[in-house]
């Protein structure tokens, strides 16, 4: 089966009643985790953009509080994971401000975990791109927040 484009779907959506509509929603909903969560995001958390900001951040504080530091490995793997989970949750929100915000504690978190990133190629690596993909987002933000968000970044640098 073959899927229907954007434009298919709008047109279709626009000649349904909002019953069938909820109906659908209610469906999609129910088949993948990701549908669940960016439903719940536009309903409920997108009116706050602050707000679902400090509750993506103290899910990533959890999450770099529960890695397994014993190997470089393991600590490899938990990071990406994390990092995965960060790009979905900005992806939810399409704003230039969210993602920059969240790129910026991820990076944070990841230079003050210990054992230090810095004695690991990888994890340097990854660091450093993210770092570098921040400062390219912030170049599409406003005046003021590019000075701001550009203090936290030199201090990452460092």
């Amino acid at each position: 089966m073959k899927a229907a484009t954007i434009v298919e779907i709008r047109n279709e959506l626009e000649h349904l009643n909002p019953d069938a509509l909820k109906q659908l929603c209610l469906r999609l909903a129910r088949f993948k985790l990701e549908n669940k969560e960016l439903l719940t995001y536009l309903l409920f958390e997108s009116e706050n953009e602050e707000s679902y900001v400090l509750t993506v951040t103290q899910f990533m504080d959890e999450q770099f509080e529960n890695i397994n530091t014993k190997s470089y490995f393991l600590i490899k793997k938990s990071v990406r994971k994390i990092l995965r989970q960060v790009k979905k949750f900005s992806r939810y929100s399409n704003a230039k401000e969210t993602e920059v915000a969240l790129l910026l504690h991820f990076c944070t978190k990841m230079k003050t975990l210990k054992p230090s990133i810095f004695n690991n190629k990888m994890l340097t690596n990854l660091y450093q791109r993210q770092v570098s993909l921040t400062e390219k987002r912030m170049l599409n933000l406003h005046e003021d927040l590019q000075f701001d968000y550009n203090y936290k970044l030199n201090h990452l640098k460092q």
